[in-house]
């Protein structure tokens, strides 16, 4: 979308809209279900290509036996491949899982990294998932853009741009500072929830009367 059509909220409407999802949402939890950062780290691999429901149908039984690099590696990659079979492209995923958790092993004690860089030297590891290890983890203000966020945020108003990177650096200006944290989390369920892809329920959008329904691009 060539950013001089699109139209964005002014600062006092991004602090409205922040403003009703906070008390639409308190406390947004992640949907997806990890006992611990090493399994979150495991289960946004996973999730790559996949929604979250059926990375959690996988994964449940998979955490009730592993929950740490060394049980990952002993299970091996044909016992994971069991488990994760059902999610798209698990051959690739299992090899990248198994290799990071040897990687977490030998260069961070086992222990999943609390800075960007580090996190995505590990293998399968890319910014998105960098940045919902550093939010979920480590409550760090970071802004993953999934396809949500890139699909809603110039739709709405949000933010520019027409590349992840070009979204979370707008969204990470733009945001009031004391919504960062939570703020992917609320912009994601909405767009998961309310302005989805194929029948956006603008009807009973809480934001319906700020949003700025960009026409995506073509």
């Amino acid at each position: 979308m060539p950013q001089e059509t699109l139209a964005l909220l002014s600062g006092s409407e991004m602090e409205e809209v922040f403003r009703r999802f906070k008390a639409q949402r308190p406390n947004p939890l992640p949907e997806l279900h990890a006992p611990n950062a090493y399994c979150l780290l495991v289960s946004v691999v996973l999730s790559a290509q996949a929604t979250d429901k059926s990375v959690n149908k996988a994964t449940g039984p998979l955490y009730r036996l592993v929950q740490s690099p060394e049980q990952m590696l002993a299970l091996g990659k044909e016992g994971l491949i069991r488990y994760i079979r059902p999610i798209g492209l698990y051959n690739s995923k299992a090899d990248h899982i198994l290799a990071l958790s040897s990687e977490l092993l030998e260069r961070f004690g086992g222990t999943v990294p609390s800075t960007r860089e580090e996190l995505m030297s590990l293998p399968g590891v890319g910014r998105k998932t960098a940045n919902v290890v550093l939010n979920v983890v480590y409550h760090q203000p970071t802004m993953p853009v999934d396809t949500h966020l890139l699909r809603v945020c110039p739709k709405i108003g949000l933010a520019a741009g027409n590349t992840p990177l070009e979204v979370e650096q707008s969204l990470l200006e733009r945001v009031p500072p004391e919504y960062l944290l939570y703020a992917h989390h609320w912009i994601l369920l909405h767009g998961r929830y309310t302005c989805t892809a194929r029948k956006p329920a603008c009807g009973s959008c809480i934001i319906s009367d700020l949003c700025r329904h960009n026409v995506p691009p073509a």
